[in-house]
């Protein structure tokens, strides 16, 4: 009988995993000890060196979005310590990354093969971790949903934000100008290091006159809205006849999806809401779009990484995403 390929590192008795006990508030995410689980048939077993934390995260613990299997963490980088059945092209002790499955919100977690992507030597655990998934993010953003180029005027939304730098740096390396917006003057001057032309500044700021004043009345050729709820209606506002609103977040409330529809027909507007998850549940489209990234990381284009708690301390971190009291990436180390 075959038996997994395994690496014995011993059970660490602070191993844990945080589940979701129900989907509402921080309150809900449950910390709970568990010894490392034997991989099955084409599944690897990784110890996280580094874990990712994103937007869809409090969406998964706020039932927002289906959770198969109560974990949350889309994100993460580890080293293989275990190999099941019929895993080839991998190996024990290994350094991998993975985005798009759930589950990471764990010490270590099984993980299938086919998600682990080598890490170059050139790419440190903690940027791949804070970047990969944003960095696919602005891949489908920049490519799939609008080829973005040097004659592109662009507006993104929490420019200070882990996506929003992400998308700000790849936008200005295709020749792009970049309109941000942000709540704070703090988070604008960010904004600005990473690459941002203009900042708008304010939760209430008129989105729509402060870009006809930028753009001599024309409006963006495209904008990204992670934000959701008012913000989104001026985002539409802000973008000229012809161009292109992509929803891609609900973090300051649900999306008005029947009133956004209209508003943008009225406009002349494409309105979309892409999904990053839907996009890399093909196998195929992740690696390719994997390769692209990981090579933009190991030239330096990461996301910055604005704070870490411990895993245990992760409704914390929720928290803090939620309050809008971030800067950058956030991680979990474990």
């Amino acid at each position: 009988m075959s038996r997994p390929h395994t690496h014995s590192p011993g059970t660490d008795p602070r191993d844990i995993v945080i589940t979701v006990a129900a989907p509402g508030g921080v309150d809900q995410l449950r910390v709970t000890p568990r010894d490392p689980q034997a991989p099955g048939a084409g599944e690897v077993r990784l110890r996280h060196q580094a874990i990712g934390v994103n937007f869809v995260d409090t969406y998964h613990r706020r039932g927002l979005y289906p959770l198969a299997g109560g974990v949350p963490g889309v994100e993460g980088v580890g080293v293989i310590e275990a190999l099941g059945k019929g895993v080839a092209g991998l190996a024990v002790g290994q350094r991998v990354a993975y985005a798009g499955t759930a589950g990471g919100y764990a010490s270590t977690r099984l993980l299938p093969a086919d998600r682990a992507l080598p890490l170059p030597d050139a790419v440190s655990s903690r940027d791949a971790a804070a970047s990969l998934l944003r960095g696919l993010t602005t891949q489908m953003l920049l490519t799939a949903t609008h080829a973005v180029g040097a004659d592109t005027v662009l507006l993104v939304s929490a420019a200070a934000g882990g996506l929003g730098i992400m998308v700000t740096c790849w936008a200005r390396q295709l020749g792009a100008r970049v309109i941000g917006t942000t709540s704070t003057a703090e988070k604008a001057a960010l904004a600005r290091h990473h690459g941002a032309d203009a900042v708008i500044i304010g939760r209430d700021a008129d989105v729509a006159a402060e870009v006809a004043s930028l753009t001599g009345g024309r409006g963006v050729d495209y904008a990204i809205d992670g934000v959701g709820g008012d913000a989104l209606p001026r985002f539409i506002a802000a973008t000229r006849a012809g161009g292109t609103v992509a929803s891609i977040g609900q973090a300051g409330g649900p999306v008005p999806v029947e009133a956004a529809d209209g508003l943008a027909r009225d406009r002349g507007v494409t309105f979309t809401r892409p999904s990053i998850l839907a996009r890399l549940a093909d196998i195929g489209i992740y690696h390719v779009a994997a390769t692209e990234v990981l090579a933009q990381l190991a030239r330096g284009l990461t996301a910055d990484i604005g704070g870490s708690y411990p895993l245990a301390e992760a409704a914390q971190a929720h928290a803090a995403l939620e309050a809008g009291r971030t800067t950058g990436a956030l991680l979990l180390p474990p």
